[in-house]
C-alpha cells in the first residue's frame, strides 16, 4: 500500500513530535513510530531540562553555553551551543504553556535543581538550572506533546518500522516501512523525510536504552553513502542499576545523593574536587570504573553504591519517586534504608547523522541532502561534542525540533513532488523472502548477544588499540555470520523475530563504524578514553570525524570544530 504526505517523520519521540507540531495545520504531515508513540524512549528521561531561568539563583545563558562547551571537552561546535543556551528559556515556557506540569518552588515559579556539569561563574560552583517534573520529566513531556498532536489531527502510524530510504535523482523522496501488525510493506511518498529515530544503545550489553533503540535511521543513512559524524563518542551514564543497566537519574545526585566505594568513601572528591558527584558523566563513569579496577568496589565486586539514605523518605517520595520505585523493583532495595548498587551503563550517542542547526542532513561536502532532515539523538549537530551534559538532551529535542520545523515550512514552498520510483519496496520484500527462506543458519539473537559482548569489552569506557583491533575483527566475523542468519517465525503478524533480524544488520554496520572511528582517534577526549593515548591532543585532534561506507569498509575523514567564544583549555572540575 502507498501513502502520501508532504512530510513524513520517522519517530514519535519528543524530537519527532516537536517537528510535527510546528507543521500541524500548515502542511500534510504523517508520523511513523516503531513502537506505540508514548512508549518512545524520550519518555524514559527522568531528571529534567536545562534552561538558565534563574528561578532559584543567578544564572545566564553564557554560563550554560560555557558548560555545554566544556562538558563536550571542547569538541562542541560553539555556534550550536549558543543557540541551545539562548533558546532554552523559550523552550521551557513553550512546554509550560502546552501544559507540561513542571514542579514549582515556593514562589510559584518553575523549580530548578542542580545537575552534573552545570555551573555558574564559568565553572566556579554548581547552579540550579534543571527544570523538572519530579523524576519523570520526559514522561510528562511525551504525554503532553502526544496529546497535543492528537488534538491538532496529526496522522500517526504506530508500530511501523523503517526498512528503506527511497531516493530519486539525488533527493530523498520517501521511505519504505513494514507494518508490524500485518507484515505488509508500505511505501510512503513525501517531499521531505525527517529522521527522529533515536540512539543505538542496544549495541551494548548493559544499556539504559529501550529495545527499540537500534539506530535504524542512522544505519540507513550510512548505507546510502552519507557519512556519520563523531561515532566514537558513546556516553556511559554513571549510575545504571547493577546487572541490568536501568537508569538511576543524575537527579538523585542533584538532590544530594553521593557515590561511595567499598570502603564507604565518597570517592568523587579525588576526581572532581570542586563539584564532586556532580561532575560530567564521562568523568564520573571513569572514576567509578577506576575504583572498581583498583579493587575498591563493594566487597571487591564490580559495582559501587549510590547512597540516598540521608535524603529521607519525604524527598524520595516527592522528588525521586520513580527512582525509588526502580530501586525497589529492579534491585530489591529500599533506598531510604540501603544504598543502591550501580555501575556505568551505555546511555547516549553523541555522534550520528550530520545535520545543521535547521535539521538538514549534510553530505560529505557539508551540503544539504535534498529532502532529508534529522533531529534528536540520531542527529549530530556537533552540539554535545565528546560528552553530553545531563538535561541538555530534552532541550536539544525541543529547540532544534522547532527550528527544523520552521526550515521545512520555508523549504516546502518551492519544493515540487518527485515522481514515485518504479517498484518501491521491492528491495525490502526480497530481503524478507530471503531471510524467511533460509532453513539453516545462525539465529539473530546469538549474533546480537555476541556483538553486544564485544562492544562492552573492547569499546566502552576504556579503549586501547589492541582491544579495538580485536573488536573490529570480531564485528567483521559477525557480519559474515549475519549473511547466514535465519528467521524462525515465518508468519506475518507481529513478527518481532523478523524485525529484530532486520535491525541487526544496521547494528553491525554501526558497530563497525564506531570501532573504526575510535581506532583512528589517538587521544582521550570526553567519553572516548584511550588508555594508550590518555591525554587530550588539541593540536592534532580538535576536529570532528566523518565515517563513510565504502567498498573497502568504513572510510574516515575530518572537519573542523567551530570555536567562537571559548578557547580550549584543560578540563577540570
Amino acid at each position: 500500500m502507498a501513502f502520501k504526505h508532504d512530510v513524513v517523520i520517522v519517530g514519535a519521540g519528543l524530537a519527532g513530535l516537536r517537528v510535527a507540531l510546528e507543521l500541524a495545520g500548515k502542511v500534510d504531515v504523517g508520523v511513523i513510530s516503531k513502537v506505540y508513540p508514548t512508549r518512545s524512549h524520550s519518555g524514559a528521561a527522568q531528571g529534567g531540562m536545562a534552561a538558565a531561568l534563574g528561578n532559584e539563583e543567578e544564572d545566564s545563558w553564557e554560563w550554560h553555553m560555557f558548560d555545554t562547551v566544556k562538558g563536550g571537552d571542547y569538541l562542541t561546535d560553539q555556534d550550536m551551543a549558543e543557540i541551545l543556551a539562548k533558546e532554552a528559556p523559550r523552550a521551557v515556557y513553550e512546554l509550560e504553556h502546552l501544559g507540561v506540569p513542571f514542579n514549582r518552588n515556593e514562589g510559584g515559579k518553575i523549580a530548578q535543581r542542580t545537575f552534573g556539569g552545570h555551573t555558574r561563574d564559568f565553572g566556579e560552583k554548581t547552579v540550579k538550572r534543571a527544570c523538572y517534573a519530579s523524576d519523570h520529566t520526559g514522561r510528562v513531556m511525551m504525554d503532553t506533546l502526544y496529546a497535543e498532536s492528537g488534538r491538532r489531527g496529526i496522522k500517526v502510524y504506530p508500530e511501523f518500522y523503517l526498512a528503506e530510504l527511497v531516493q530519486s535523482e539525488g533527493a530523498v523522496t520517501g521511505l519504505v516501512a513494514c507494518e508490524l501488525a500485518t507484515g505488509e510493506v508500505h511505501f510512503f511518498q513525501a517531499r521531505i523525510v525527517v529522521l527522529a529515530t533515536g540512539g543505538f544503545g542496544r549495541l551494548y550489553q548493559t544499556t539504559s536504552n529501550g529495545h527499540a533503540n537500534t539506530g535504524d535511521g542512522a544505519a540507513l543513512v550510512y548505507r546510502a553513502g552519507i557519512p556519520l559524524e563523531d561515532l566514537e563518542f558513546v556516553q556511559f551514564h554513571p549510575t545504571g542499576i547493577y546487572g541490568i543497566g536501568v537508569l538511576i537519574s543524575e537527579a538523585a545526585r542533584g538532590e544530594g545523593g553521593v557515590l561511595r566505594n567499598g570502603k564507604g568513601e565518597r570517592f568523587m572528591e579525588k576526581y572532581a574536587p570542586t563539584i564532586k558527584d556532580l561532575a560530567p558523566r564521562d568523568v564520573v563513569s571513569r572514576a567509578i570504573e577506576r575504583e572498581i579496577m583498583e579493587g575498591r568496589g563493594i566487597d571487591g565486586k564490580d559495582y559501587i553504591h549510590l547512597d540516598l539514605t540521608h535524603l529521607g523518605k519525604e524527598v524520595l517520595s516527592e522528588k525521586l519517586h520513580e527512582i525509588a520505585s526502580f530501586a525497589r523493583i529492579y534491585a530489591g532495595i529500599e533506598p531510604a534504608e540501603k544504598p543502591i548498587p550501580v555501575k556505568p551503563t551505555c546511555h547516549y550517542m553523541m555522534g550520528g547523522i550530520p545535520a545543521n542547526a535547521r535539521g538538514q542532513v549534510l553530505d560529505l561536502d557539508q551540503q544539504p541532502v535534498r529532502g532529508l532532515y534529522a533531529v534528536g539523538e540520531c542527529a549530530c549537530l556537533s552540539l554535545h561534542g565528546a560528552n553530553r551534559l545531563g538535561t541538555n538532551s530534552l532541550l536539544d529535542l525541543i529547540v532544534f525540533g522547532r527550528l527544523a520545523g520552521e526550515k521545512i515550512l520555508d523549504q516546502l514552498e518551492g519544493l515540487p513532488w518527485a515522481g514515485p520510483p518504479a517498484g518501491p519496496g521491492k528491495e525490502t520484500v526480497d530481503r524478507i523472502k530471503e531471510l524467511k527462506g533460509r532453513a539453516k543458519g545462525e539465529r539473530a539473537d546469538s549474533v546480537r548477544r555476541s556483538l553486544q559482548a564485544v562492544m562492552m569489552e573492547h569499546c566502552a569506557s576504556f579503549r586501547t588499540a589492541e582491544g579495538l583491533d580485536l573488536a573490529l575483527s570480531a564485528v567483521r566475523d559477525l557480519k559474515e555470520q549475519y549473511k547466514k542468519v535465519i528467521v524462525d517465525d515465518k508468519g506475518t503478524r507481529f513478527n518481532t523475530d523478523l524485525m529484530e533480524t532486520m535491525e541487526l544488520r544496521g547494528l553491525l554496520d554501526l558497530a563497525e563504524a564506531i570501532v573504526v572511528s575510535a581506532g583512528f582517534r589517538q587521544e582521550s577526549r570526553g567519553a572516548h578514553f584511550r588508555e594508550d593515548y590518555p591525554d587530550r591532543d588539541d593540536r592534532n585532534w580538535l576536529k570532528h570525524s566523518l565515517v563513510r561506507r565504502t567498498e573497502e569498509g568504513p572510510g574516515v575523514s575530518y572537519k573542523p570544530v567551530a570555536v567562537t567564544r571559548f578557547q580550549p583549555k584543560p578540563r577540570k572540575y
